[in-house]
């Protein structure tokens, strides 16, 4: 199917985002259409996290506009983007686990905490589903700290999908990680995609993930993108700093 006749679950235009004198997104503009996996490649400090925090409404941009599900998101009220949020999967890169719970009380805290009236059975049925679906079920009782980075990685990505969400938004889901456990969280992150029928954003400056993972590949480079496509089309260039980019990152 086209992109024309599929509905944007995201659509940015114009965006501006300053820190002070630094200026980090000049005129972003981006759609991200339902069921699709759209990449955002640059590197360190060109914008990228920046931009997803304002898409889930953590930050506010400076100048343009930002519509998720049909909602602008400067606009909503406090109990609106709350309810917005919960819509919308956040795989912080540090993957943001309570230390002090167990596997089990991570992933039961943002359902218990946001869906009322939970029979016991349905909650463990929620935390043993997603779980099995990202290949973890065996770690339900123990403790971030006896699990192994791209464990962890995955355990955060069940804390999101706990809630259902239509939009996943991963920043740098491989970072840190050994190269097979890399294979790993991108072959997870397409099967999210088709498991729970999600969109995504997906942050990274891996060419190997974004390869794999993306529909389609949007290069950020001096606060805008300078080039949109499936990888292929944005790599086969000329443009000095795309093809920089590529080299620096060694892909065979």
């Amino acid at each position: 199917m086209e992109n024309t006749q599929r509905e944007p679950v995201i659509t940015i235009r114009g965006l501006y985002k300053s820190f002070g004198d630094l200026h980090v997104l000049q005129g972003v503009d981006l759609d991200v259409f339902k069921g699709e996996n759209v990449v955002v490649l640059g590197r360190s400090g060109t914008g990228k996290s920046v931009l997803i925090k304002i898409i889930a409404g953590l930050l506010t941009q400076d100048k343009g506009t930002v519509n998720v599900l049909g909602h602008e998101v400067s606009s909503l009220n406090e109990k609106e983007l709350r309810n917005l949020r919960l819509k919308i999967g956040f795989s912080f890169q540090n993957s943001a686990l309570y230390d002090s719970m167990t596997v089990r009380e991570n992933l039961e805290f943002p359902l218990v905490r946001n869906v009322a009236n939970l029979k016991r059975s349905e909650i463990n049925e929620a935390v043993e589903s997603v779980l099995d679906a990202v290949g973890l079920l065996q770690t339900i009782n123990q403790v971030p700290s006896e699990l192994s980075g791209g464990q962890r990685k995955r355990i955060g990505i069940a804390r999101t999908l706990i809630l259902k969400p239509e939009i996943m938004l991963y920043d740098e889901p491989t970072a840190g990680l050994d190269p097979i456990t890399c294979l790993e969280i991108n072959q997870l992150i397409n099967e999210v995609k088709e498991k729970y029928q999600t969109s995504a954003i997906i942050i990274t400056h891996d060419l190997t993930c974004a390869k794999e993972t993306g529909d389609r590949v949007a290069m950020l480079l001096d606060g805008h993108f300078i080039k949109t496509g499936t990888f292929e089309e944005v790599f086969d260039t000329q443009e000095e700093r795309i093809k920089s980019f590529y080299d620096y990152n060694f892909i065979q």
